[in-house]
């Protein structure tokens, strides 16, 4: 598969707290969440990845979705170069609560991991920009 950004909704079961890696203890309250990330080889492999439980740990999201409570709920995905990503983070911050440096530490985005209030508006903004759902 080509290279595209994708949007992995997580559920997060109960308040926890997770060691994510360089940026330390974070905490999580219980809800829905947005991570939108990109891969420029091999989306489908990468999508994958996210969805298994045992992998060596490599990026921010590896670390929440090691947790048992956190669930990833349904992907949407889209063939796009790299800059996309960033416009479909910036788009859901202004819904969405972001988690400061998540998942963004090589761009200028606050985050690429956001708390939402509810799944409708992100099911919406998907099906306009048109992602397929995995």
């Amino acid at each position: 598969m080509a290279k595209g950004v994708y949007i992995l909704v997580v559920s997060v079961s109960k308040d926890i707290n997770v060691n994510v890696g360089a940026l330390g203890s974070v905490n999580f309250e219980k809800g829905l969440y947005a991570y939108v990330g990109s891969a420029q080889n091999n989306l489908e492999k990468r999508i994958e990845r996210h969805l298994r439980k045992t992998k060596q740990k490599f990026w921010h999201i590896d670390y929440l979705l090691d947790n048992a409570d956190v669930e990833v709920l349904k992907v949407f995905h889209k063939k796009a170069g790299r800059l996309e990503e960033c416009k479909i983070a910036k788009n859901i911050s202004e819904i969405g609560v972001p988690v400061k440096g998540f998942g963004s530490s090589d761009c200028k985005c606050k985050s690429h991991l956001f708390k939402l209030k509810g799944y409708q508006f992100l099911r919406e903004f998907m099906l306009e920009t048109i992602l397929p759902i995995w």
